[in-house]
């Protein structure tokens, strides 16, 4: 699988050495282009110009960067899952081991808990093998511990034969399942004679030490290993172990030793590549490197300072040990400006000895360093992050393009988790597609990727708090049985399919809505200015020329004006109108304020003024050929919209209320409906945070005021009425069986289903939340008493609807396990989560998933097929300052063509879409329409909006434009000729005669004069 990986790093020239395996008989010519060949991308890529990352990534096009990416991985990738010897060994004393710094540290201080069992791997090797197997990896990375070979460290000494013949089984083991081998000679565990003889690796002897214990493994095991890896996260070991004391060997007080230690591990290093280099390539044809770790680190400001503050972070954290391996032997000069007689200096001998002395670079990532280990002080003021193509692309310009393998990626989940770790297989998932970018995107040379870890074990510092694996281990069952848990079924399937290869679902399509589809923009509110214009202002100003210059009204003075009022008078009417006309929609969806229109709840004292600017506004709108869509009720949260002596007597759970509402919405269709043919009795009544009594009289007071509207307006007015649902979809976290779906079905019917089902299905509540809520009573805990409707309020409520519109904005995820507890639901019982592979929205808990439209807009047709659906609100938040919103144009683009698809595809009675929102002004971050104090600003979404209404969707390229029957405007006089022909006739000709008299008799009485 590597093989061509590793073809590439015996001629990549970034090491800066010519391989000593070429023939000596080559041409020099032949020597003298590959010469130049090493030297060419040296030029271009200087130390340093890693500084460039973070410019580079900053004008790259957002959002359409940060979406995902369906492709593959190229052919030969490396896929793997890895482990360290301490965390999952165990045996601690078990067969002649020795001590390991860990065995000895964790006994000490505060701590309570060690690795002396782990995950028993030691008396598990078929087990893990089987794990293995199942995932279907090429790669397996593994670490030796030193201590269980040679007790007492030094491999002069006696050697443990059955720790040697531990390793052989293992190796055997991969070899027959065909999983090659990554093995570490040190992740940590050094011998615990070695530190108290020496002070460990604050002595210059161990660097001998190593190199003759990597001589034997080189030895011993070299025909099975093609991959070695010197040690595992240096930085730790010198920084925590030696500086902090946080990880063994526990070690501080002198702040110049993690430096000493750290130059001691490089040489160490070198050491070991050298007797690889030089005793073993030619015969084992092998790679030996170090694995280097490393945070990720984003700059506070735009300024230069910045970017080089975080340059500075990561060369004290990776460039400590990268930059003398890959560059020129020496210490970032960041490092060296910083510490100057502090940090170790290289001879010129040394910096030739250790330059070069990588055949790949190994890079970790991850929670055991990121977010964890990472100081203050080596932030340099700037912030962490989580990026791994930053840092992939980051490595590859600093370091010149070196082949990259990721040998340790992923996250953790609680230590009380089981195998549904929804939360590490989606960061997962992330840092994969985030290493698929840095190779499609960036040119950015990764040759493998390695899950961490195979097993749930020991997690150093944090203990058993935390788990890490992708296999499940019962650390209370007497065998440690293992678990495939939801990520290892994950990245089985990833590997099966070797990435995210693009489905037909996931492309955009192609084609155009129906000619009479219904383009709308939603508003909560529209801006009410009652007072009038000039032209009926019986006031009399002059100019203040003597001060400053405005009008200044004389209070004594009126002139009588004869002109009647217009609704045009209204210049806020005009202004509204005039910006909606210039979206080029057909609709116009707003809600009225019941608590201004009817302060006090009853209708006798309206505030008629108000009715008459909303009658004037519907009117104007009408006037422009654009259709009023009116919302009665806006639900507002926890700010009531009801009148004020309404919800001191009880809000909604009063039957005062609901008749209230019904005499109100009589009155508005009365005084209104002569301009508005689509109403919404109640727009997300089902939001959470409402009671379920409160939900069952706003379920009889929709029915009341559609039966109102039906009985006494229909066949007047010709209109028809509904209410909005919120409905964001909820989709299952993993959907590996039947079990997994079922949290997301339940979410749905409690929260879509609780108010459709009685309307648009059987009258009653989905079986599904009645049961549920029947079963939390028991627990009786909590008020979860579902009201029962009567016959009466069954056929009252039943079918009262001519539409299904919904609100969607976004996608959640569920499955039934507790991780975070602030995103836990207990009523439903359930867990949200959102997938970190999603572009997020600047709304907390708001990512943008265009595919959940579709899914909605199905799951409403599969329920009662063939509705005509409206979608009346969909829309993102974005920073009101950003005029060129272009999270709001990806947005809408996407939400508006998985729309089409349902349409198309799916067969869906779509009806309308209406974006939300308007402007700013209304609905604050939503808007296409924003403002500068006084200065409306027509920002970039509403262009593209506008384009695609234009478009009616989305047609082919130089495809012919689509043909529509031209609608005739509103006329009473032809619908009476259309469905009633006879009367219509008769009535046109004895008008005719009428009028005909009429002129008759005036001209004969003239002429008789």
């Amino acid at each position: 699988m590597i093989d061509r990986a590793e073809e590439k790093l015996r001629v990549s020239c970034s090491n800066g050495r010519s391989d000593r395996d070429q023939s000596t008989t080559r041409a020099s010519m032949l020597l003298l282009l590959f010469a130049l060949c090493c030297a060419l991308p040296r030029a271009w890529a200087e130390p340093g110009a890693g500084l460039r990352t973070w410019t580079r990534f900053a004008r790259l096009p957002y959002p359409a960067d940060k979406a995902f990416l369906h492709d593959t991985f190229p052919s030969g990738f490396a896929w793997a899952a890895g482990t360290a010897a301490y965390q999952v060994e165990g045996a601690w004393q078990k067969d002649g081991k020795g001590k390991s710094v860990w065995d000895t540290f964790t006994r000490g201080g505060a701590r309570v808990l060690t690795g002396d069992v782990g995950s028993d791997s030691y008396h598990n090797v078929r087990a893990d093998v089987r794990a293995l197997s199942q995932l279907g990896v090429t790669h397996y990375r593994f670490s030796l511990s030193w201590p269980r070979i040679f007790p007492d460290g030094d491999a002069e000494g006696a050697r443990n034969a059955r720790g040697v013949q531990y390793y052989r089984e293992l190796l055997r083991e991969l070899r027959d399942i065909g999983v090659q081998p990554v093995v570490t000679l040190y992740h940590w565990d050094l011998p615990d004679s070695l530190q108290r003889r020496y002070g460990g690796w604050n002595s210059s002897e161990l660097v001998g030490l190593f190199a003759r214990y990597a001589d034997f493994c080189f030895s011993t095991f070299g025909d099975d290993v093609k991959l070695w890896i010197t040690m595992d996260n240096p930085f730790v070991v010198a920084w925590h172990g030696y500086g902090t004391g946080v990880v063994a060997p526990g070690v501080k007080g002198d702040p110049d030793m993690p430096f000493r230690v750290g130059h001691h591990l490089l040489k160490a290093h070198a050491a070991a590549w050298h007797l690889y280099d030089e005793h073993y390539r030619a015969k084992q044809g092998g790679k030996v490197t170090i694995a280097l770790a490393s945070h990720w680190i984003k700059p506070s400001s735009t300024r230069l300072e910045s970017h080089q503050a975080c340059q500075c972070s990561l060369d004290f954290v990776l460039g400590w040990f990268a930059r003398p391996l890959f560059v020129d032997g020496d210490y970032p000069p960041c490092m060296k400006r910083n510490l100057t007689h502090r940090l170790p200096s290289f001879t010129k001998e040394e910096r030739a000895y250790v330059n070069g002395t990588a055949d790949f670079f190994a890079l970790s990532h991850g929670p055991a360093l990121s977010f964890q280990l990472i100081n203050d002080s080596l932030r340099f003021g700037q912030t962490e992050d989580l990026d791994l193509r930053m840092l992939l692309y980051w490595v590859h310009a600093e370091y010149n393009n070196p082949p990259i393998f990721v040998v340790e990626s992923g996250w953790f989940v609680s230590g009380n988790t089981k195998t549904k770790d929804a939360k590490h297989m989606y960061y997962l998932k992330r840092f994969i597609m985030e290493t698929l970018k840095a190779i499609r995107f960036d040119r950015v040379n990764v040759v493998g990727y390695t899950a961490w870890s195979l097993l749930d074990g020991f997690e150093w510092y944090r203990e058993y708090g935390i788990r890490r694996g992708l296999f499940y281990v019962d650390f209370n069952s007497e065998h440690l049985t293992r678990e495939p848990k939801t990520s290892a079924l994950f990245y089985s399937k990833l590997i099966e399919k070797n990435g995210f290869p693009e489905l037909p679902e996931n492309r955009p399509a192609v084609g155009v809505f129906p000619c009479d589809f219904a383009w709308g923009v939603a508003s909560n509110s529209i801006q009410v200015e009652t007072t009038p214009t000039q032209f009926v202002d019986p006031g009399v100003y002059i100019w203040n020329i003597s001060d400053n210059g405005k009008l200044k009204r004389l209070e004594s003075v009126q002139i009588p004006v004869h002109r009647m009022r217009h609704c045009a008078d209204y210049a806020a009417i005009r202004q509204q109108v005039s910006e909606i006309q210039a979206m080029h929609v057909s609709h116009f969806q707003f809600s009225l304020n019941w608590s201004s229109v009817v302060p006090t709840g009853q209708i006798s004292e309206a505030n008629n003024t108000l009715l008459s600017y909303y009658h004037c506004f519907v009117s104007e709108l009408q006037r422009a050929n654009i259709t009023p869509v009116v919302t009665l009720w806006h639900h507002t949260g926890k700010l009531s919209s009801l009148p004020a002596p309404l919800e001191a007597n009880g809000g909604w759970q009063s039957d005062e209320t609901v008749q209230a509402f019904v005499d109100y919405a009589r009155l508005c269709f009365r005084r209104l409906g002569a301009h508005v043919k689509l109403w919404i009795t109640l727009n997300e009544p089902n939001e959470e945070g409402l009671c379920y009594a409160v939900g069952h009289q706003l379920l009889r007071a929709h029915a009341l005021a559609w039966r109102v509207y039906d009985n006494e307006f229909r066949k007047s007015q010709g209109g028809k009425a509904s209410l909005v649902l919120h409905m964001d979809w909820v989709e299952p976290a993993f959907s590996f069986s039947r079990e997994d779906v079922a949290p997301a079905n339940r979410v749905l019917d409690l929260r879509v289903g609780w108010f459709a089902e009685p309307i648009f299905g059987a009258g009653d509540y989905p079986p599904v939340m009645r049961r549920w809520l029947q079963q939390r009573n028991t627990i009786d805990l909590f008020n979860y008493h579902l009201p029962t409707f009567s016959e009466e309020d069954r056929q009252l409520v039943k079918g009262t609807y001519d539409f299904f519109a919904i609100s969607h904005f976004t996608t959640s995820m569920v499955y039934d396990g507790v991780e975070d507890k602030y995103l836990y639901k207990d009523s439903l019982e359930v867990q949200m989560i959102s997938d970190v592979t999603w572009i997020m929205s600047p709304r907390r808990n708001s990512p943008v998933v265009p595919w959940g439209l579709r899914k909605a807009l199905n799951w409403v047709n599969s329920h009662y097929k063939g509705v005509p659906i409206y979608v009346m609100a969909n829309g993102v938040q974005e920073d009101t300052a950003r005029f060129r919103d272009s999270l709001r144009v990806y947005y809408l683009y996407n939400y508006i063509n998985e729309a089409l698809k349902a349409y198309m595809l799916d067969g869906v009675n779509l009806k309308g879409y209406f974006a939300y929102a308007f402007n700013d002004q209304r609905d604050p971050g939503f808007g296409m329409y924003g403002n500068v104090q006084e200065e409306v600003i027509v920002k970039d979404s509403l262009n593209h909006y506008r384009n695609i209404i234009d478009h009616n969707g989305f047609p082919a390229p130089n495809s012919p434009a689509q043909q529509c029957l031209h609608t005739p405007d509103h006329c009473p006089v032809c619908q009476v000729l259309a469905k009633q022909p006879v009367v219509g006739f008769i009535s046109l000709v004895g008008s005719s005669v009428l009028i005909t008299l009429g002129l008759v008799i005036y001209y004969g009485a003239k002429r008789h004069k």
